[in-house]
């Protein structure tokens, strides 16, 4: 099978395609011919080495963990799935990532793609749904009437939280540039801050809760829109403890745990029509298209998500 792989740590230049074995699969698991992947912020973190210490892989190491395809195979013990289903998932983090023709996956973290999904909407969804479904519906543990700070609203989670909000009846709030204002309107922001003009810490107060996506200076300023018992959750950085009980709120980093059973519910919110990937860019199979992809994923400036067509469907 065709694959894009890195062999040391470094910038986009590491990524290689190269013809690899077609993976094998245990009876737990289905071969997943893949149509779709997408591009996260974990893939070139891990391509320049910053998450080798948590991750100590041999190389090559084939990153990616979004998939769209179609089952080829299917384990002795594989219950709810066939091959020839149309499926999408968030893998288990190995080195055997999505920038491939055909990946392992395990089936409970499978889920069923609805028949109006196009592969390269289902391969926009998982790792950036599951985040924000995560860090509002199990962390936060958001409920309609709560108010809600969303960070970079048209980034690839941010734009799915606000729909997530949403879908649950809650206010949101959230941080975009003036040519996104329109965009995270329209999937459901209450409220927008021009993060170039306004400072949000000084217009919002007494907020339920902050996902964080950004770290840094955003991050310590988000404990300051809070109400007493409220939650902060970051994806971008660990928050102060102090802080945290300074302003009596609950404050968590975030590690995705990849799930099937809730893929499944964000593909009922796609059916309801109460959640759709924003996808802003799709590049091709290639070493080239790959390379694209890491450079424009790493300028921060990427609206909704990037999306790469493995396989002409």
């Amino acid at each position: 099978m065709k694959a894009i792989v890195i062999d040391n740590y470094g910038g986009k230049e590491q990524l290689k395609e190269r013809e690899m074995e077609k993976p094998a699969i245990n009876e737990n698991q289905v071969l997943v011919e893949i149509h779709a992947t997408s591009i996260n912020p974990i893939d070139w973190k891990l391509r320049e080495g910053y998450l080798k210490e948590m991750l100590p892989w041999e190389f090559p190491i084939i990153l990616g963990w979004d998939a769209a395809g179609v089952i080829a195979e299917v384990g002795a013990n594989v219950k709810h799935f066939s091959v020839g289903d149309r499926v999408f998932t968030r893998p288990a983090t190995t080195r055997q990532g999505t920038y491939a023709e055909f990946v392992p996956v395990e089936e409970e973290l499978l889920a069923h793609m609805p028949e109006a999904m196009s592969f390269e909407e289902g391969a926009a969804i998982p790792l950036t749904g599951l985040t924000a479904y995560q860090c509002l519906v199990d962390f936060a543990e958001l409920k309609k009437g709560d108010k809600v700070l969303i960070h970079a609203g048209a980034g690839g989670v941010g734009s799915m939280a606000i729909q997530i909000a949403n879908s649950i009846g809650a206010y949101v709030a959230t941080t975009a540039s003036d040519k996104n204002d329109e965009l995270v309107k329209s999937l459901g922001a209450n409220r927008v801050i021009n993060y170039r003009e306004e400072d949000f810490s000084e217009l919002l107060e007494d907020f339920d809760a902050v996902l964080d996506t950004m770290g840094g200076e955003i991050l310590d300023k988000s404990f300051k829109v809070l109400k007493k018992g409220g939650k902060l959750i970051s994806i971008a950085g660990q928050p102060s403890s102090e802080k945290a009980e300074q302003h009596e709120v609950k404050a968590s980093d975030y590690w995705l745990e990849p799930s099937g059973e809730q893929l499944q519910k964000l593909a009922n919110l796609y059916v309801s029509g109460e959640l759709k990937p924003e996808i802003g860019h799709i590049f091709e199979f290639t070493e080239q298209g790959l390379k694209d992809a890491h450079e424009l994923s790493e300028s921060h400036h990427a609206r909704g998500k990037i999306v790469i067509k493995v396989k002409s469907s």
